[in-house]
């Protein structure tokens, strides 16, 4: 049997009990107050963050539609490139031709909507889906759609033949009979591999892709060829264009219009070397042509310049073609082809454009309805005495028939 404890023992051993006692119930009560806390604060976040349901996102959707396509021509100029009526006949053209189709929740306006966004201003899905309030998802899976669509219609979006007739009125166009329009190349800045860097350098040390592209006298293209690197010239790029099987086919006894950085051959007539020729050569103060090859590169300057033009407009109206994209290279190929397409489109829908009104641009209404089927082509580019005796039979021509003030 255990010896009785003594008095303070018992009251030492007591103490020691409560204290236990009252650290457990303390314990308990901090854990609770701090889980119902926990419980508190997630509901507060909840009441913060409101969750976008299917049901909750269409009334923005459908608000956001109706202020770019439904409000005014503006606001659609200004975020699409077009006016209401052209963007609609552009929807209507995709899903007969196009194959474009309704979605299950997209209908095909909001899909070239979000298409046309990001070509205009070069936004990123993400913008894109935060605008629309879509999934990055469903903007990509779109974007590709839409793209593959507006492709298809290169079969309609690329205009006929138009050579220079006799009959034509205007002064730039009437002293090249058979001329079909203009050729020329572009930089456009692309995204690649570090390791394709090197090949896509130009000169000018961007990292782009060479593109031919050539246009008739209402500033249509007729012909692009996207994809060639920036360090390859472009005499070597117009060499693969003819040889290429679906590439540009010129009609024997006609010809397009280049500058010297191409060979003076059979279907492209080159300004003569050596004498001043581009426009601002030829402004206000400076001395008028004094002999015929002077006259012939002015006229000829005066004509190609269409092309140059050409690029301003299309790279004004498509921002995505101002800078490099984030897509796959091909992914960028196949856009810089669809900005072509568009602005033909454009271009035969719209009576005016905001971005030519800047550029102070003044269309031709001339056509022609040639048919091509039949004819032989120019099958390659090189160098002959015969082209070469042809431009300067020309420029004695135009020098003889000048008249005392005719300089056009």
């Amino acid at each position: 049997m255990a010896p009785p404890l003594s008095t303070s023992t018992s009251i030492y051993l007591m103490v020691e009990d409560i204290m236990n006692l009252f650290h457990m119930q303390t314990t308990i009560i901090l854990y609770f107050y701090l889980r119902q806390g926990r419980r508190m604060r997630r509901r507060h976040r909840r009441h913060l963050i409101r969750h976008y349901s299917l049901i909750d996102r269409i009334p923005p959707q459908v608000r956001h539609m109706n202020r770019l396509v439904s409000v005014s021509d503006i606001d659609c100029l200004v975020n699409l490139r077009m006016d209401r009526n052209t963007f609609g006949r552009l929807c209507l053209l995709l899903k007969e031709v196009g194959g474009l189709r309704n979605g299950r929740y997209v209908y095909v306006e909001e899909q070239v909507a979000m298409f046309l966004g990001i070509l205009a201003h070069h936004k990123k899905n993400r913008i894109i889906g935060f605008n629309f309030k879509r999934s990055g998802e469903t903007i990509s899976h779109y974007v590709h759609l839409v793209l593959r669509a507006v492709i298809r219609l290169h079969i309609i979006l690329l205009p006929k033949l138009e050579p220079v007739t006799d009959d034509i009125g205007d002064p730039r166009w009437k002293h090249f009979k058979g001329c079909i329009g203009a050729l020329d190349g572009t930089y456009i800045n692309v995204l690649v591999s570090n390791t394709d860097k090197p090949r896509y350098r130009n000169r000018k040390g961007q990292i782009a892709t060479n593109t031919l592209a050539a246009c008739d006298r209402k500033m249509r293209f007729i012909y692009f060829l996207p994809g060639w690197e920036g360090s390859a010239g472009d005499a070597r790029v117009l060499r693969d264009a003819v040889t290429r099987e679906d590439g540009l086919k010129v009609p024997k006894g006609n010809y397009f219009l280049c500058d010297n950085g191409y060979a003076n051959a059979e279907g492209f007539l080159t300004p003569f070397k050596c004498i001043r020729y581009h426009l601002k050569e030829w402004g206000e103060g400076t001395q008028r042509p004094q002999n015929a090859r002077e006259l012939f590169n002015l006229r000829h300057s005066k004509a190609r310049n269409i092309i140059e033009r050409a690029f301003a407009v299309l790279k004004m109206r498509w921002g995505v073609l101002r800078s490099a994209s984030f897509y796959p290279i091909k992914t960028q190929i196949r856009m810089i082809m669809a900005c072509f397409l568009l602005h033909n489109f454009i271009r035969g829908e719209m009576t005016h454009d905001p971005v030519e009104d800047a550029l102070e641009i003044e269309t031709n209404e001339e056509t022609d309805n040639n048919d091509y089927d039949h004819m032989e082509f120019v099958e390659q580019v090189e160098p002959s005495t015969d082209w070469t005796r042809m431009r300067e039979d020309m420029s004695q021509s135009m020098w003889l028939n000048r008249g005392n003030v005719d300089i056009n």
